[in-house]
């Protein structure tokens, strides 16, 4: 009898327990649950006229450029130059030892002295009668010797004072006073930096579009974020093979002195066409492998009936960046609102609130203050 009093007893706690946890489940479930809101900032796609470009990334290479070295072998006796200095076409870098070709000169220059008078005498007896015509020809074949190896001694002695083939600046110091120099050994570099020319390639599909005189922009980390300008000097005219891609050089007006031989930076060549193209900021594009994405938000009735504000995500074609903006090919139409900031916290459906307080400035030529 007890037994079933406890078992009695126990069942009716048991069911106690669950009536009144059934009754918590009915007043939780009879609850709304609270509206999950984001905040976000947006902007509205819309077109605009762009210039037409071609870009690509170009090498900078000096339009005269050499390695400054001895054509004779011979010791250095003087330097004449500072490493990294400007000098002008003709001045003296470097001096070899000349001691012993001078001292040839001088005999070479006394022996074409004799020669020239007994030539001067010859001819005086030859108005004479007094000597043959050959006995002339032949001091006047000498002479000619003389002065020639007097002058071939003045060549050596010119070749051993080594001087600046052009204007341009200097690199770093190669070679040392007291130097033994063998003929091809390097002294220092020599380059022409203004102008100077950029090299880069486009494919050949856009050959017909490149011209002498089209304006070309150079920009990159290189020169400090500033933005240089040049023109197309020269188009090659023939494809290269293995890319199918053309080379185009163009010279750049190098004033300031940024741009060095050697330095990569990107091009973009200006085409004089102006097209319409649909613009949304860089900073809307969800980038991903199975495709680049925006969010657009939309109006919407929620479960109270009121208006409400969703996103949804669609694919797009994004094509040519341009500062803070990049044009849309496909995916979007004039008018639509993307999500700028906040896009990587939304899921397609999320109800979102606009905030523009807090959304970055996006410029079509951005000058970031750090730069």
């Amino acid at each position: 009898m007890k037994s079933f009093l406890a078992i009695l007893a126990a069942v009716v706690l048991i069911g106690a327990i669950l009536f009144i946890k059934i009754g918590q489940l009915k007043k939780l479930k009879a609850t709304p649950t609270p509206l999950q809101v984001e905040s976000v900032a947006t902007a509205v796609a819309k077109k605009e006229i762009w210039q037409g470009n071609l870009t690509s990334v170009g090498s900078l290479t000096a339009v005269q450029g050499v390695t400054v070295a001895a054509e004779l072998d011979g010791k250095i006796t003087e330097i004449d130059f500072e490493a990294g200095a400007m000098v002008k076409a003709g001045d003296v870098l470097v001096r070899q030892d000349t001691s012993v070709e001078e001292a040839q000169l001088r005999a070479a220059q006394a022996q074409a002295e004799l020669a020239k008078v007994n030539l001067r005498r010859t001819g005086e007896l030859l108005q004479k009668n007094t000597v043959s015509q050959a006995q002339f020809d032949s001091d006047s074949a000498l002479y000619k010797q003389a002065v020639a190896s007097a002058e071939n001694i003045e060549a050596t002695i010119s070749k051993r004072t080594i001087k600046a083939p052009f204007s341009g600046k200097l690199g770093i110091r190669l070679v040392n006073l007291g130097q033994n120099l063998k003929a091809g050994d390097a002294i220092v570099s020599l380059q022409a930096l203004n102008p100077i020319f950029i090299d880069f390639y486009l494919p050949q599909e856009q050959l017909s579009q490149l011209a002498p005189g089209l304006t070309v922009a150079l920009s990159g980390d290189a020169i400090s974020g500033k933005q240089v300008e040049g023109k197309i000097t020269a188009i090659s005219p023939d494809v290269d093979s293995s890319t199918r891609n053309v080379r185009v050089q163009a010279t750049i007006q190098n004033d300031a002195g940024l741009l060095h031989p050697g330095m990569y930076v990107d091009v973009q060549v200006r085409l004089p066409t102006r097209a319409p193209v649909l613009t949304i900021p860089a900073t809307a594009i969800l980038y991903a492998p199975y495709g680049d994405s925006v969010y657009i938000v939309e109006h919407s009735k929620g479960q109270d009936g009121k208006d409400q504000q969703t996103v949804r995500q669609q694919i797009v074609r994004v094509g040519e960046h341009r500062g803070d903006f990049v044009s849309i090919l496909s995916g979007l139409k004039e008018g639509d609102t993307v999500v700028t900031v906040g896009g990587f916290r939304l899921r397609p459906g999320t109800v979102v609130q606009v905030n523009n307080a807090f959304a970055p400035d996006a410029q079509l030529a951005p000058t970031p203050a750090d730069s």
